[in-house]
This record gives C-alpha cells, sequence and structure tokens, in this order.
C-alpha cells in the first residue's frame, strides 16, 4: 500500500452505512482497513438486497471495498487485542454496547494511549443513547422532510440515505485531525459524531435562517427559499433545471429567452418575491425546445442549466467529461483526487471472514503494539 494512509491500521467494528462508507474511503487512501463481523450474519447490509452482485447485496458492495473481513465476537480477547494494536478504531454500535466488553475508549486508552477512537451514534451518547439511528427517522425528526418534497402535507425523504453519508464524511474529517494533532502529541483521543447534530449542521442556510431570523421553513418543491429562478421547469420533452444565482445571469437567460425588460424581476430580491409569476413566465419560454437544446444554447451563455437526468444518464455524462466515475469492480470511483498519492482499489467487497486466519494469525505471531 502507497497511499497517504498507508500504515494506519483500522480496525472497523461498524456496520450498515455511515461508517463504512468512511472506512472505505479511508481504506482507498491506503489505511489498512479491517472490518470485525458478527458470526453468522456479518454486516446487515449483506442481507439487504435485491439486487445482487455475484450473489451478494449490491448495498453490501457498494460501500467495503478495500477491506478485509474477519469473524469476531466481540467477547473474544482478539478483539481487544486487535483494538490495542489500531490507529484506529471506528464503532457504530448503541452507546454503552462496546463498554460492556472493554472495548470502549476509557477501557482502551491506558494499553493504546494514542488510539483515535470514533464513535458515530444516531442521536449522541447523552439522552438520546437508546434511540436507534437510522436515516430515515433521523430525515423525520432532524427536520430536513419537512423542507423536502413538494409542499405542506407531503414530507419527502432524500432518495438515498444522505445524512449517513454525511455523517460518514464529517467523522472522517474528525479522524483525519485526530491523527494529526496524534502526530505531533503521541495522544489519542475519542471523537463522537451523530446522525442528528451532522444533519442540523449540513441543512446550512435552513438552519440559520430558523436560528438567526427565527424562520421555521417550509417544503417549496424544487424551489429555492433565498434565491430565482432556482427550480425545475418543464422544457418540450422533459424536465430542465436552472440555478440562477446571480443577477447577471439573469440578465443573459432573459436575453436568450427573450423576455421583455420587467422591474419586478429586475434583483434577485424581487425575483423571489414574484416567484410565481417568474415560474409562469419561463415555463412558457421553456417549453419551446427540448431540455438538451436550451443546455447546448444557455451554458455557453453562463446560465447555469441542465437537463434531469436519471443515474444512468448522470454516469455517461461524467464520463463525456472525462471524470471516469467507475471504480473497478463496478463501484463508484472515490471522488478524491490527489495528484500524488491517488485512491487505490486494491481489494473487493471481501466475503465474510474471508480475513479471519489471516489477521488472527497475525496477531498471535507478530509483536505487538
Amino acid at each position: 500500500m502507497s497511499g497517504p494512509l498507508s500504515g494506519v491500521l483500522v480496525a472497523d467494528f461498524s456496520r450498515v452505512l455511515a461508517a463504512p462508507y468512511l472506512t472505505m474511503l479511508l481504506a482507498d487512501l491506503g489505511a489498512d482497513v479491517i472490518k470485525v463481523e458478527r458470526p453468522g450474519t456479518g454486516d446487515d447490509t449483506r442481507a439487504w438486497g435485491p439486487p445482487y452482485a455475484d450473489g451478494e447485496a449490491v448495498y453490501y458492495r457498494s460501500v467495503n471495498r478495500n477491506k478485509r473481513s474477519v469473524v469476531l465476537d466481540l467477547a473474544d480477547p482478539a478483539a481487544r487485542e486487535l483494538a490495542r494494536r489500531a490507529d484506529v478504531l471506528i464503532e457504530n454500535f448503541r452507546p454503552g454496547l462496546m463498554a460492556r466488553f472493554g472495548l470502549d475508549h476509557e477501557s482502551l486508552r491506558t494499553d493504546n494511549p494514542g488510539l483515535v477512537y470514533c464513535s458515530i451514534s444516531g442521536f449522541g451518547s447523552g439522552a438520546g443513547a437508546a434511540l436507534p439511528g437510522y436515516d430515515l427517522l433521523v430525515q423525520a425528526v432532524g427536520g430536513l422532510m419537512s423542507v423536502t418534497g413538494p409542499g405542506p402535507g407531503e414530507p419527502t425523504k432524500v432518495g438515498v440515505a444522505l445524512v449517513d453519508v454525511l455523517t460518514g464524511l464529517h467523522a472522517g474529517l474528525g479522524i483525519l485531525a485526530a491523527l494529526r494533532h496524534r502526530d505531533t502529541t503521541g495522544e489519542g483521543q475519542l471523537i463522537e459524531v451523530d446522525l442528528l447534530s451532522t444533519l442540523l449542521s449540513s441543512m446550512v442556510n435552513q438552519s440559520a435562517n430558523h436560528l438567526m431570523a427565527g424562520m421555521v421553513p417550509e417544503p417549496k418543491g424544487n424551489r429555492h427559499p433565498s434565491i430565482a429562478p432556482y427550480e425545475v421547469y418543464p422544457a418540450a420533452d422533459r424536465p430542465i433545471a436552472l440555478a440562477v444565482g446571480n443577477d447577471r445571469q439573469f440578465e443573459a437567460l432573459a436575453a436568450a429567452l427573450e423576455l421583455e425588460p420587467d422591474e419586478r424581476f429586475a434583483t434577485n430580491a424581487d425575483r423571489v418575491a414574484h416567484v410565481d409569476e417568474l415560474a409562469d413566465l419561463l415555463s412558457a419560454r421553456l417549453r419551446t425546445r427540448t431540455a438538451d437544446e436550451w443546455f447546448e444554447l444557455l451554458t455557453p451563455l453562463g446560465v447555469p442549466c441542465g437537463p434531469v437526468n436519471d443515474l444512468g444518464e448522470a454516469f455517461a455524462l461524467a464520463e463525456r467529461l472525462g471524470l471516469a466515475p467507475r471504480a473497478p469492480g463496478g463501484t463508484v470511483r472515490n471522488p478524491i483526487g490527489l495528484s500524488a498519492t491517488p485512491p487505490e482499489y486494491r481489494l473487493p467487497p471481501p466475503e465474510l471472514g474471508e480475513h479471519t486466519e489471516e489477521v488472527l494469525k497475525w496477531l498471535r505471531e507478530s509483536p505487538g503494539r
């Protein structure tokens, strides 16, 4: 392994999505990730199908490349020995469970003072410790569904477990910061990241609208609460998205659509105030050509726009743009581009317990930390 995290041993006691996505990214960057799975069934997502590929659930395969899988009961002394040797330990069990087996941060820090210990939960380790941390529930109680969907009374979840992904990314940032601190001081530390706090932070302007302006945002469909035109409109064949973020871009759009000057649309604030009238006007004009024709016409003018693609069309676009979105084995490429130490794709998602004997032999025979 030659990535920037080469030499970093990650004991991965996690399952499902938030943490496995995180540990896959760390593994892509060179970390040696040992995925600890429960006997018999392993990671929950191994059973989350259809669809399947090569006999395994695609969900599992999507976030587990570049890892080694070992089957261990948490009570097995080998689990503690692995934790004792790890540079980073990541877990996403309900708060308190790891402590029952002596695998919590406080129990491990004496033998492994440099350990970077990352705990991911749904609602923190305090009053919310007993609440189950499923992405759908957090989208619901965390307010995301209240601003997503066609309108009031129709709360809608995002079409992917976005909160899990965002939580994994925030946890990864915390881990890299803690490793930097350890490299300087020799001291590890405890990192705690929860889905609810991540969601509230990730709702950025919507959260700020509430905290700073007292607003309780409502769903606006595809509209933006503070920018117009910034939504999806009907073209002749399929919908097209316009993301006009300033007056200069709107002037270019108005010229291309041959719109007459109108004081109602002179500034962004004016356009937001008259968003319904603007939508009617733009929809009538945009219906006269196809989405691709508008994309070809408006993009060179500096007007941000694009057709609403399905995933097949989205991957085709990435291919045309030279972004090479596919990684070996059919997974999606790691999106982080590093000029000197790019991500590597060394191992396919492991079979359950594929590396158990290999890792246990290493723990028995190699000198410890």
